[in-house]
């Protein structure tokens, strides 16, 4: 082991071989070539005094030792990019890389609404958009700002809370022309309903607060929302959708709405040192107006 701290290109080139599973895919992903990621796992395992990856006929398995850094080497990626964000903006423009976090439904069937005009006003905006379920860490700068549907517990966080983007029961005209119009939560018993596959702690939180739904009654199980809701376009069955997302769409119908309503509870946040930055303070700005007239939309009459 060398007294030399190793290089971030290695662990950069060790987390691609991580995530693709061999040199050759992690080449692909990084641009460079197999002989090089190979030279830079040696010159890593080398400085760290460690075997990282064993060779089997499934190709590069991953040792202990390589998992337990693999946290690590995801926080320098973290901080590299965001140091190329913050590299990519005078401080006075509104210009650069902001990074957004948000679910895959807000950030498809919301965002773009927000962020075309946004770009409009100002054309040297570039936007990443990072969607999944998880929450990404802003603490550790995985995003700039992010969309969330849970109160932040962080501390050095600036977060406005917008409200409650309200999700209820919906099918589509041809389903209902099909199938019939449930008028009692006990009627679902006879329909096709779409629903969550695996039960995590936000659908456990669902269920406590709308009893008599379990994962056997669905039809169609999926954990992406997207998937859920082009299932229920398509005239599958009856699944949940964002109010304000089914009002755009007029093949959309309400089902039930005083049997079943959820509120998910809608905030936006940044890490408070990004307040000098004034083109995440511009588009934290307008993800707040844009999100606060989603509502307004939701909630009219």
């Amino acid at each position: 082991m060398t007294t030399t701290a190793p290089d971030w290109d290695l662990y950069r080139s060790l987390l691609a071989v991580l995530d693709e599973g061999s040199l050759s895919g992690a080449a692909r992903a990084l641009g460079l070539t197999q002989p090089t990621i190979g030279r830079h796992v040696d010159a890593l395992e080398t400085a760290l005094g460690l075997e990282l990856f064993t060779r089997s006929q499934q190709g590069l398995q991953p040792t202990d030792a390589a998992l337990q850094l693999r946290p690590y080497a995801e926080s320098l990626a973290a901080t590299a990019a965001a140091l190329v964000r913050a590299a990519s903006g005078e401080r006075e423009a509104v210009r650069g890389v902001v990074r957004i976090a948000a679910s895959e439904m807000i950030g498809i069937e919301v965002l773009p609404a927000i962020l075309t005009p946004l770009r409009e006003r100002h054309p040297e905006l570039v936007f990443e958009l990072a969607l999944s379920s998880a929450v990404e860490d802003l603490i550790r700068r995985e995003a700039d700002i992010a969309v969330r549907m849970v109160g932040p517990t962080q501390e050095a966080l600036v977060a406005r809370r917008i409200g409650e983007i309200k999700v209820g029961l919906h099918a589509s005209r041809h389903y209902i022309a099909r199938a019939g119009r449930p008028e009692r939560i006990e009627d679902l018993a006879r329909h096709t309903l779409i629903g969550f596959d695996r039960e995590t702690p936000a659908i456990r939180s669902m269920r406590r607060r709308v009893s008599g739904f379990d994962r056997m009654m669905f039809a169609l199980r999926a954990d992406s929302d997207l998937a859920q809701l082009a299932m229920i376009r398509a005239g599958y069955g009856i699944g949940g959708c964002q109010i304000g997302i089914a009002r755009r769409d007029p093949d959309l119908v309400p089902l039930l709405p005083d049997a079943f309503m959820l509120g998910l509870d809608t905030w936006v946040a940044m890490h408070e040192d990004l307040r000098s930055s004034r083109r995440c303070r511009i588009v934290f700005d307008a993800l707040v107006d844009g999100l606060n007239a989603y509502l307004a939309w939701q909630n009219a009459s």
